[in-house]
């Protein structure tokens, strides 16, 4: 997600000091203001969240185990296959 800096609004964050000090040696490094930093940081920061919960979703998805009669309808499936490649002439 892409963020226009046309409808910014302005905020106040508390930091410590140290922090601070490594933001402003980043921002520099970059050529970009702080402000470019905490902006490029945070959508960065939302992306992987959103990345995060995707996966979680993912994984719930695939983390049940079938029913029976998710694993009557395999048993059939394969049964079905096993004949039609036994009669199948190669």
């Amino acid at each position: 997600m892409v963020y226009s800096m046309s409808a910014s609004v302005k905020t106040a964050i508390s930091m410590q000091q140290n922090l601070f000090n490594e933001v402003n040696e980043l921002a520099s490094e970059l050529k970009v203001s702080r402000s470019k930093l905490f902006v490029l940081a945070i959508e960065d920061y939302i992306k992987k969240n959103e990345s995060k919960k995707m996966l979680s979703q993912i994984n719930a998805a695939f983390s049940d185990f079938p029913n029976s009669e998710e694993e009557c309808n395999t048993s059939m499936m394969k049964r079905k296959q096993k004949s039609i490649l036994e009669s199948d002439t190669w």
